[in-house]
Protein backbone atom coordinates (compact mmCIF):
# COMPACT_ATOMS: atom_id res chain seq x y z
CA UNK A 1 0.00 0.00 0.00
CA UNK A 2 2.63 2.33 1.06
CA UNK A 3 4.41 2.23 -3.00
CA UNK A 4 1.00 2.70 -4.27
CA UNK A 5 0.99 5.77 -2.50
CA UNK A 6 4.28 7.35 -3.58
CA UNK A 7 2.83 6.64 -7.08
CA UNK A 8 0.04 8.64 -7.19
CA UNK A 9 1.05 11.77 -6.90
CA UNK A 10 3.72 11.15 -9.68
CA UNK A 11 0.92 9.45 -11.71
CA UNK A 12 -1.09 12.99 -11.19
CA UNK A 13 1.91 15.00 -12.30
CA UNK A 14 2.70 12.91 -15.28
CA UNK A 15 -1.38 13.23 -16.44
CA UNK A 16 -1.63 17.02 -15.70
CA UNK A 17 1.99 17.44 -17.98
CA UNK A 18 0.84 14.97 -20.70
CA UNK A 19 -2.51 17.30 -21.00
CA UNK A 20 -0.84 20.65 -21.62
CA UNK A 21 0.40 21.45 -24.86
CA UNK A 22 3.75 23.71 -25.45
CA UNK A 23 3.93 23.25 -29.25
CA UNK A 24 4.68 26.68 -30.22
CA UNK A 25 4.16 25.80 -33.77
CA UNK A 26 0.30 25.71 -32.63
CA UNK A 27 0.29 29.44 -32.41
CA UNK A 28 -1.35 32.12 -34.27
CA UNK A 29 0.82 33.51 -36.87
CA UNK A 30 0.21 34.95 -40.25
CA UNK A 31 1.17 34.23 -43.45
CA UNK A 32 2.63 36.16 -45.77
CA UNK A 33 0.79 39.26 -46.63
CA UNK A 34 -1.95 38.19 -44.88
CA UNK A 35 -3.85 41.20 -43.38
CA UNK A 36 -2.83 41.99 -39.70
CA UNK A 37 -5.70 43.67 -37.29
CA UNK A 38 -2.93 44.20 -35.04
CA UNK A 39 -1.18 47.48 -36.59
CA UNK A 40 -2.72 49.98 -38.09
CA UNK A 41 -1.49 50.10 -41.10
CA UNK A 42 -3.11 46.55 -42.40
CA UNK A 43 -0.03 44.69 -42.53
CA UNK A 44 1.66 41.33 -41.01
CA UNK A 45 5.37 41.72 -42.26
CA UNK A 46 7.19 45.34 -41.07
CA UNK A 47 9.27 47.42 -43.23
CA UNK A 48 13.10 47.93 -41.67
CA UNK A 49 13.78 50.67 -39.50
CA UNK A 50 15.08 53.38 -41.45
CA UNK A 51 19.16 53.00 -41.89
CA UNK A 52 18.83 49.73 -40.58
CA UNK A 53 21.87 47.58 -41.36
CA UNK A 54 22.19 43.66 -41.07
CA UNK A 55 24.30 41.90 -38.35
CA UNK A 56 27.57 41.59 -39.91
CA UNK A 57 27.11 44.29 -43.02
CA UNK A 58 28.22 47.74 -41.48
CA UNK A 59 30.58 48.64 -43.47
CA UNK A 60 31.55 51.64 -41.67
CA UNK A 61 35.63 51.22 -42.24
CA UNK A 62 36.10 53.29 -45.61
CA UNK A 63 39.65 52.23 -45.54
CA UNK A 64 38.70 48.28 -45.72
CA UNK A 65 35.70 48.46 -47.89
CA UNK A 66 36.39 51.26 -50.55
CA UNK A 67 39.81 52.17 -50.59
CA UNK A 68 40.30 55.49 -49.80
CA UNK A 69 41.05 57.15 -46.97
CA UNK A 70 39.75 60.83 -46.65
CA UNK A 71 38.30 60.84 -49.92
CA UNK A 72 41.56 59.72 -51.86
CA UNK A 73 42.95 56.67 -52.61
CA UNK A 74 44.55 54.74 -49.94
CA UNK A 75 48.48 54.59 -50.51
CA UNK A 76 48.34 51.83 -47.30
CA UNK A 77 46.67 48.65 -46.82
CA UNK A 78 44.35 48.58 -43.94
CA UNK A 79 45.61 45.17 -42.62
CA UNK A 80 48.87 43.74 -42.37
CA UNK A 81 50.51 42.08 -45.31
CA UNK A 82 52.89 38.91 -44.61
CA UNK A 83 53.74 35.62 -46.51
CA UNK A 84 49.99 34.30 -46.05
CA UNK A 85 48.28 37.24 -47.04
CA UNK A 86 50.42 37.86 -50.39
CA UNK A 87 50.14 33.94 -51.35
CA UNK A 88 46.35 34.21 -50.39
CA UNK A 89 46.59 37.12 -53.28
CA UNK A 90 48.13 34.90 -55.78
CA UNK A 91 45.77 31.92 -55.04
CA UNK A 92 42.76 34.52 -56.21
CA UNK A 93 44.86 36.49 -58.51
CA UNK A 94 45.44 33.40 -60.67
CA UNK A 95 41.69 31.96 -60.47
CA UNK A 96 40.58 35.56 -61.33
CA UNK A 97 42.85 37.83 -62.60
CA UNK A 98 45.63 35.51 -64.97
CA UNK A 99 42.93 35.24 -67.78
CA UNK A 100 42.98 38.68 -68.65
CA UNK A 101 46.17 40.12 -66.86
CA UNK A 102 48.68 37.17 -67.35
CA UNK A 103 50.70 35.20 -64.82
CA UNK A 104 53.03 38.38 -64.21
CA UNK A 105 51.02 41.03 -64.84
CA UNK A 106 52.19 41.99 -68.14
CA UNK A 107 49.03 42.09 -70.01
CA UNK A 108 49.37 39.06 -72.00
CA UNK A 109 46.65 36.40 -70.66
CA UNK A 110 44.66 33.91 -72.77
CA UNK A 111 41.95 36.33 -73.72
CA UNK A 112 44.58 38.09 -75.79
CA UNK A 113 45.31 35.02 -77.41
CA UNK A 114 41.37 34.63 -78.73
CA UNK A 115 41.56 38.20 -80.10
CA UNK A 116 40.15 40.27 -77.24
CA UNK A 117 42.09 44.17 -76.64
CA UNK A 118 45.14 43.72 -73.95
CA UNK A 119 44.95 45.05 -70.81
CA UNK A 120 47.12 47.55 -69.79
CA UNK A 121 50.35 45.64 -67.87
CA UNK A 122 51.26 46.30 -64.23
CA UNK A 123 54.78 47.25 -64.97
CA UNK A 124 54.11 50.66 -67.12
CA UNK A 125 55.26 53.53 -64.61
CA UNK A 126 51.68 54.45 -64.12
CA UNK A 127 50.14 51.48 -62.83
CA UNK A 128 53.44 50.86 -60.99
CA UNK A 129 53.32 54.16 -59.12
CA UNK A 130 49.28 54.23 -58.72
CA UNK A 131 48.17 53.56 -54.53
CA UNK A 132 47.11 50.36 -53.38
CA UNK A 133 43.95 51.80 -53.06
CA UNK A 134 43.40 52.28 -57.18
CA UNK A 135 43.88 48.58 -57.48
CA UNK A 136 41.44 47.46 -54.59
CA UNK A 137 39.14 50.44 -56.57
CA UNK A 138 39.45 48.48 -59.71
CA UNK A 139 38.62 44.93 -58.44
CA UNK A 140 36.21 46.55 -56.56
CA UNK A 141 33.82 48.92 -59.52
CA UNK A 142 35.64 47.82 -62.38
CA UNK A 143 37.30 50.01 -64.96
CA UNK A 144 37.34 50.27 -68.94
CA UNK A 145 36.67 47.04 -70.21
CA UNK A 146 37.40 45.24 -66.73
CA UNK A 147 33.95 44.62 -64.94
CA UNK A 148 33.23 44.61 -61.01
CA UNK A 149 34.09 41.91 -59.12
CA UNK A 150 32.47 43.46 -55.96
CA UNK A 151 30.21 40.41 -56.27
CA UNK A 152 32.73 37.46 -56.59
CA UNK A 153 35.32 39.06 -54.66
CA UNK A 154 35.17 39.47 -50.90
CA UNK A 155 36.79 42.56 -49.80
CA UNK A 156 39.59 41.28 -48.01
CA UNK A 157 40.85 39.43 -50.96
CA UNK A 158 40.21 42.25 -52.74
CA UNK A 159 43.13 43.28 -50.67
CA UNK A 160 44.82 39.98 -51.21
CA UNK A 161 45.35 40.62 -54.75
CA UNK A 162 45.90 44.51 -54.57
CA UNK A 163 49.39 42.92 -52.13
CA UNK A 164 50.18 39.89 -55.09
CA UNK A 165 50.04 42.42 -57.64
CA UNK A 166 52.78 45.12 -55.94
CA UNK A 167 54.83 42.03 -55.12
CA UNK A 168 54.40 40.98 -58.83
CA UNK A 169 55.27 44.74 -59.72
CA UNK A 170 58.56 44.38 -57.67
CA UNK A 171 59.52 41.34 -59.06
CA UNK A 172 59.23 42.65 -62.83
CA UNK A 173 61.24 45.42 -61.67
CA UNK A 174 64.47 44.20 -59.70
CA UNK A 175 67.68 45.74 -60.80
CA UNK A 176 69.85 42.36 -60.72
CA UNK A 177 72.74 44.14 -58.83
CA UNK A 178 70.77 44.32 -56.27
CA UNK A 179 69.96 40.14 -55.89
CA UNK A 180 72.25 37.86 -54.00
CA UNK A 181 74.76 36.20 -55.99
CA UNK A 182 73.56 33.02 -56.10
CA UNK A 183 70.02 34.07 -57.09
CA UNK A 184 72.38 36.21 -60.19
CA UNK A 185 73.91 32.97 -60.95
CA UNK A 186 70.23 31.10 -61.13
CA UNK A 187 69.35 34.11 -63.79
CA UNK A 188 72.18 33.82 -65.87
CA UNK A 189 71.92 30.13 -65.95
CA UNK A 190 68.02 30.26 -67.14
CA UNK A 191 67.35 29.01 -63.56
CA UNK A 192 68.14 25.38 -64.58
Amino acid sequence: MKMSKAILPALAVLLIAAGCRQDMHDGPYYERFEKSTFFEDGRSSRPPVEGAVARGELRADDHFYTGHVNGEQATTFPMTVDRDFVMRGRERYEIYCTPCHGEVGDGAGAIVARGFQRPPSYHQDRLRNAPVGHFYDVITNGKGRMYSFNDRIQPKDRWAITAYIRALQLSQAVDADTLPAEMRSELSSGGD
